[in-house]
């Protein structure tokens, strides 16, 4: 039997392509060290000058100039790549810590791998005020911490803990809160038992109505708590991120299952350092004023007179002050920067308090549940 000389030019070039690949791949390796090793000497320069290694505004600046770059390589890969290396870097500089609200699994513990990349250190905290406390203390350089939901509004307890703990906002990011059924059973048909948070199961209550009418709903301590105790349970599954699908080694059966789609929360980094030299996008301040007429009016009006928009405010009682409230602010501006000395001397003739926690730029919005994790519009 003859050749087949299509086949064999087709085997050949595939070996020219292969070959090429793995060129570049050694030139990739190259460069990649060339970068960690410029990135070691920029820690040991921000080491002896006392600067904070996450630099969330210079990266987001790195991204924009090479999204404009890219051809064939999607823009979500290219993130995902960046993101990575940009872990790396920070890693290489100095091995930080990441406080989260726990256990491994849970939509916080998502968000920062999502945001920070896998290098870090995941630190799981029992609650909140435990990612406060060990970043405040220094056990972790960095937290992840719930500010806000679209659906329910602000987690109060993060802002309260903003009084008590002196940690600034470095960074924030928006993540859609998407729920998918996994487990390890045959079909829907013989799913006898749901675990979950009970959020999730009650956002979810209408599918579940619908399609498993039958099975018993299982509320447990977390997310991950119930992929657990699906991996063991030949008749249960577990409602949560998609992700602990590929955590737990379970099947995803449905994907989002929540009875309303548009839910996302946004969530902040918090540290103790600040990144200077660069000009943010937000603020966000916490303030009191005297108790009299007109005094958050007066308040609100110096921002009206130097053409800052509020993008959120909100009040908050005073711990041990009876009918007193403290007021949480985002400002679209950075009122760090000197541009805006007079408007912070305009709002701390109108405070009783002022207390600026932190300037830093606009988040991206992160769709986990899409494919390759792709970022998408803010909400």
């Amino acid at each position: 039997m003859g050749d087949d000389r299509s086949d064999w030019s087709g085997e050949e070039r595939l070996g020219d392509l292969r070959k090429e690949i793995d060129t570049i791949d050694r030139e990739l390796v190259a460069l990649l060290n060339r970068r960690a090793k410029c990135s070691l000497e920029v820690g040991e320069t921000k080491k002896g000058a006392g600067d904070c290694i996450f630099k969330p505004k210079r990266e987001m600046q790195v991204m924009e100039r090479l999204l404009v770059q890219t051809d064939v390589l999607p823009e979500q890969h290219l993130r995902a790549i960046y993101r990575e290396i940009f872990s790396s870097s920070r890693k290489l500089q100095r091995p930080q810590r990441v406080a989260y609200l726990g256990p491994e699994g849970t939509f916080s513990y998502f968000a920062g791998v999502e945001f920070l990349g896998h290098c870090a250190d995941y630190l799981p905290q029992n609650d909140i005020e435990g990612v406060f406390r060990s970043v405040a203390s220094g056990e972790s350089g960095l937290g992840i911490v719930p500010l806000e939901n679209s659906l329910h509004g602000t987690v109060g307890q993060s802002l309260d803990l903003f009084l008590r703990f002196g940690v600034r906002i470095q960074s924030e990011l928006f993540c859609k809160i998407s729920h998918n059924v996994m487990g390890r059973v045959k079909d829907l048909a013989s799913v006898k038992r749901v675990y979950s948070h009970p959020q999730p199961l009650a956002q979810c209550a209408r599918w579940l109505r619908s399609n498993l009418p039958s099975a018993g709903l299982v509320p447990v301590e977390s997310t991950a708590a119930a992929a657990r105790r699906a991996m063991s349970d030949p008749e249960g599954v577990a409602i949560g991120h998609i992700q602990l699908a590929q955590l737990f080694d379970l099947d995803v059966m449905v994907r989002s299952i929540e009875d309303l789609p548009d839910n996302w929360t946004r969530f902040v980094v918090i540290g103790r350092g600040k990144e200077t030299g660069l000009a943010n996008d937000k603020t966000s301040l916490l303030f009191t004023v005297p108790d009299k007429s007109g005094a958050l009016s007066s308040m609100l009006d110096a921002f009206t007179r130097h053409g800052i928009n509020l993008k959120k405010l909100e009040s908050r009682p005073m711990r041990g002050e009876k009918w007193k409230y403290v007021f949480f602010v985002d400002l679209e501006c950075d009122l760090e920067h000197e541009e805006y000395r007079d408007v912070m001397a305009d709002l701390e003739a109108n405070c009783l308090t002022l207390r600026v926690l932190g300037s830093y730029p606009a988040g991206p919005s992160l769709d986990v549940s899409a494919e390759d994790g792709a970022e998408t519009p803010q909400p």
